[in-house]
């Protein structure tokens, strides 16, 4: 490889994150200059009664590129992550959202930052109607960093309570931000 061949190779590395960063739709202000205010935009998107669409173009505004989701599972009693872009995510759950409904809503949250960086740990509880019978909780733990105008979702990983993985009773109800 010549010496110009590999500086335009370089040259494309550098330019490529900028290029996807530029394809990200601009965000609502109010979705990212708080850690609340993403938060509160992560759940309200994929929220909504059967037949009505998600805010999928408002959500693509959360993640910076190269965002991993991570969505544990278990299988034959082992722990099994099932990792996905968050466009992989909305092309997975899109039909039975829009077909059953679907409700995902913080019900507890611990806010740890430090200079740019934070970590939410956020509990939820899930349901096919807004008021409707629970059908599940979990834990969302989401990665984000402050850029110097807003906040971005870098990583988003997920567990569902089981007979085996309770959430513990001191999360629920409690919002907290540490420091």
């Amino acid at each position: 490889m010549t010496l110009r061949s590999r500086m335009l190779a370089m040259l494309g590395l550098v330019l490529f994150p900028a290029a996807l960063w530029s394809q990200t739709p601009p965000a609502n202000p109010e979705d990212v200059v708080t850690i609340q205010g993403i938060v509160r935009a992560y759940y309200d998107v994929i929220n909504g009664p059967p037949g009505v669409p998600r805010q999928w173009r408002r959500d693509s505004t959360l993640y910076m590129p190269g965002t991993i989701f991570v969505a544990m599972g278990v299988e034959n009693g082992k722990p099994r992550p099932s990792m996905m872009t968050p466009e992989q995510f909305r092309r997975a759950v899109n039909d039975k959202f829009v077909k059953e409904g679907f409700y995902e809503t913080e019900i507890g949250s611990r806010i740890e930052r430090f200079g740019n960086v934070a970590a939410v740990r956020s509990v939820y509880e899930t349901r096919r109607m807004a008021n409707g019978p629970l059908i599940g909780r979990g834990i969302n733990y989401l990665q984000l960093y402050w850029d110097g105008t807003r906040w971005w979702i870098s990583a988003a990983s997920w567990d569902d309570e089981r007979e085996d993985n309770k959430l513990p009773a001191r999360w629920i109800g409690v919002h907290e931000t540490i420091p």
